[in-house]
């Protein structure tokens, strides 16, 4: 059976050219790069050519990005590292009510252990304000954490005008870029940000290998801690083949990022367009347009989501209705009911996020389709009748 693939904010598929690269660091060039013989020192080689172009692509220092094993760790590192680092300055971190998890879930272990934390809400579009933002730091204030775009709805926060409101007011400011970075232009100067997340499978790279910018200065506490790795600030053996992956997958965003975002920004834009003329009651959750080019995010009423999945999977469709790393959730997106969807109608969300192998025939394919999954849905559905008598 075709298989369609538009689940590309969960995971990308590693880049054959990227594969490729990573192989020779399994078998022939498999030293530990801590070590000082010559297959040691040519594996920390391949780190530091890493490290040089990462930086050159953020447009930050090679001594400011640590390697970390993914999106996870790396803002793990940064919420406590900094709450740890600074914690006799203040006791307070704001962040928003959209934040992935992995935000979300340091932020709650830090309540727990005394910290105080702000969760700013959003606007309909998921747009924080920076005003919000301001309003909300107080003396204790050592941290704001702020999304540059969110995983799930697409919309692309205000990054750098928050950013100028923490430097004058001496507050670290962190953005979880996993959803941005090898997708659109990423400059930390241009963001005014102090720290940094990403992570490589989120962009044609490996799984388990990330990264953590940390502009110089920021006071922040080691994370992981054993071996002197990362220069004392990361314990754990290199993982040198999957950083010479995100090296290579940042290098080919380099080159194919300005054709790759006009195609899909094109096929988001027919996806925004085509299904709420083809099917009655759908909604596009996010901003319409500042949003990510690869992402759409529909809520189509009386239906769950879950079941457009199975039926779109049966057609070989792969599409999701929100984070990857929620799915077993039976809850609705803790982002969805944030810009003020009913639980119901939360429930009820498709998300279609496109990649480096999508083509305009899956596009056509999937609209030619989803229709008629959405009809004999609503038609099983015992909400839809009773709404519709009520209309």
């Amino acid at each position: 059976m075709r298989r369609i693939y538009l689940d590309y904010a969960a995971t990308t598929p590693c880049d054959p050219l990227v594969l490729k690269a990573m192989e020779p660091y399994f078998f022939e060039k498999f030293g530990n790069p801590s070590s000082i013989h010559t297959e040691g020192q040519e594996a920390k080689r391949a780190i530091e050519d890493a490290r040089e172009r990462l930086a050159s692509f953020l447009g930050a220092k090679p001594e400011e990005i640590i390697f970390t094993s993914g999106g996870t760790e790396s803002n793990n590192f940064a919420i406590e590292g900094v709450a740890y680092a600074q914690g006799k300055k203040g006791n307070h971190i704001i962040t928003t009510s959209i934040e992935h998890h992995a935000i979300t879930e340091p932020c709650k272990f830090l309540e727990r252990r005394g910290f105080k934390v702000t969760y700013v809400d959003v606007d309909k579009y998921g747009l924080v304000s920076p005003s919000d933002i301001k309003k909300a730091i107080t003396d204790k204030t050592i941290l704001v954490s702020v999304m540059h775009a969110n995983n799930e709805i697409g919309t692309i926060e205000p990054i750098a005008e928050i950013g100028k409101i923490t430097r004058d007011k001496g507050i670290s400011f962190h953005t979880d870029a996993v959803q941005t970075v090898g997708h659109i232009p990423v400059n930390v100067d241009d963001l005014n940000v102090d720290l940094l997340s990403l992570s490589g499978h989120k962009f044609y790279g490996p799984k388990g290998v990330g990264a953590l910018y940390v502009r110089r200065g920021t006071r922040i506490e080691r994370f992981l801690h054993g071996g002197d790795q990362e220069k004392g600030r990361r314990a754990s053996t290199h993982n040198t083949p999957g950083i010479v992956g995100l090296d290579k997958a940042i290098e080919l965003c380099q080159d194919k990022m300005e054709e790759e975002v006009k195609f899909q920004m094109r096929l988001r834009d027919k996806l925004i367009k085509e299904i709420p003329s083809r099917i009655p009651d759908v909604y596009l959750n996010g901003h319409p347009q500042q949003r990510l080019p690869n992402n759409v995010n529909f809520s189509i009423k009386y239906i769950e989501g879950e079941s457009i999945l199975l039926n779109l999977d049966m057609l070989g469709i792969a599409a999701s209705t929100g984070s990857a790393c929620t799915s077993t959730s039976l809850e609705p997106s803790h982002v969805l009911l944030a810009i003020g969807l009913s639980h119901e109608i939360a429930h009820g969300s498709l998300r279609l996020t496109l990649g480096r192998w999508t083509k305009e025939d899956d596009i056509d394919y999937l609209l030619e389709h989803l229709p008629g999954i959405a009809a004999k849905l609503r038609q099983m559905s015992p909400l839809y009748p009773v709404r519709e008598n009520q209309q």
